[in-house]
């Protein structure tokens, strides 16, 4: 399935229905009077957030979506119907913007999680409403209200608690398939990852994680080069990010210092984000050489954090990489926890 993460939509609400001029004439009525029924309400536009759906790709050639217009008022004080509401169905974790302001409308995080992206029209007045006692036969209705009309964007930001981050080749797709049952497609040149791929990763105590790998990310991401500026987004929502950082490149320092940057350039806290380092593909050294522990010591004293060595192809060092990511998952379960308790007691 084409991965889409970004779409450009239009929705347009109903028009409500306009209102009837019509008089009572039944036999036995002698004092019939007007008795035109009002509009019935445009349909209106929602957005649910579904768990069915795990991509853009049907907005791609489905653009435009409206909602049905309410039918006019009828004779003997009869509401016109309502027009049917049209509902669009979109992945967990959309953000809606109004393209032309760029204001974030909703953000659809949770299954069943609706917004109402575009209001129906009021049903227009019929002349039973206007009807008073210096006016005994009012010949007037109002017209329907037109719906409201909106263009939008739409973006996916995919809702993955561990983010996996590094350079091209850094064995991202090889660490995701190691962990979980995703299949991402692994070669030995850059950008072998296309888009983004998530891997559901069991705890110990059965629950599943999902963990996202993260492609594309060089020198420049956050300005476009590369493939990283259309996925940085997908690691915004991400509690914890596992950086990878290839030990056989040339300059494996370097590389980690490129991406620290890159995060701080896009901002949205990426910088901020607690991280778990991890030196990858040690099965290709010797761990125990003077170059490795210089490696370990000069990471060490930039970030402060202890460092990880491990091999996703020959799973060295993997039980104790997981261990890491669950601590600090729980470290954070419980920081969020006594945040939530703090702001309940003030």
């Amino acid at each position: 399935m084409q991965f889409i993460d970004r779409a450009d939509i239009q929705v347009a609400a109903g028009k409500g229905g306009d209102g009837m001029v019509a008089f009572r004439r039944e036999k036995y009525v002698p004092a019939g009077g007007p008795s035109g029924g009002t509009g019935g309400r445009g349909g209106s536009v929602f957005m649910v957030a579904v768990e069915s759906l795990q991509t853009l790709l049907d907005f791609q050639y489905n653009r435009i979506f409206k909602a049905e217009d309410g039918k006019r008022g009828a004779p003997k004080n009869m509401t016109g119907a309502g027009g049917d509401d049209r509902t669009i169905e979109v992945p967990c974790g959309t953000v809606v913007y109004d393209a032309e302001t760029q204001a974030i409308l909703a953000d659809l995080v949770t299954p069943g999680q609706t917004f109402c992206v575009a209001k129906g029209g009021k049903g227009g007045l019929g002349n039973k409403c206007f009807l008073t006692n210096s006016n005994r036969a009012p010949d007037y209705a109002m017209p329907g209200g037109e719906g409201e009309h909106k263009f939008l964007r739409l973006e996916l930001k995919l809702l993955a608690e561990v983010g996996i981050i590094g350079l091209p080749n850094a064995g991202k797709s090889t660490l995701i398939s190691a962990l979980s049952a995703a299949r991402p497609k692994i070669a030995d040149y850059p950008f072998t990852t296309l888009v983004p791929n998530l891997g559901v990763v069991r705890k110990p105590t059965g629950d599943g994680t999902v963990f996202a790998d993260i492609p594309g990310l060089i020198e420049g991401a956050h300005e476009g080069a590369g493939l990283g500026y259309e996925f940085l987004r997908h690691i915004e929502r991400t509690r914890l990010l596992l950086h990878l950082i290839d030990v056989t490149d040339e300059d494996p320092i370097a590389n980690y210092i490129t991406i620290r940057e890159e995060l701080k350039a896009y901002g949205r806290g990426l910088a901020n984000r607690p991280q778990i380092l991890a030196f990858n593909k040690v099965d290709a050294i010797d761990l125990e050489s003077a170059e490795m522990d210089n490696l370990i010591a000069r990471l060490q004293e930039i970030n402060g954090s202890p460092i990880l060595s491990i091999s996703a192809v020959s799973r060295v060092g993997l039980d104790e990489l997981m261990q890491q990511v669950w601590q600090k998952l729980d470290e954070l379960n419980e920081k969020e926890a006594a945040e939530l308790l703090a702001v309940a007691v003030s």
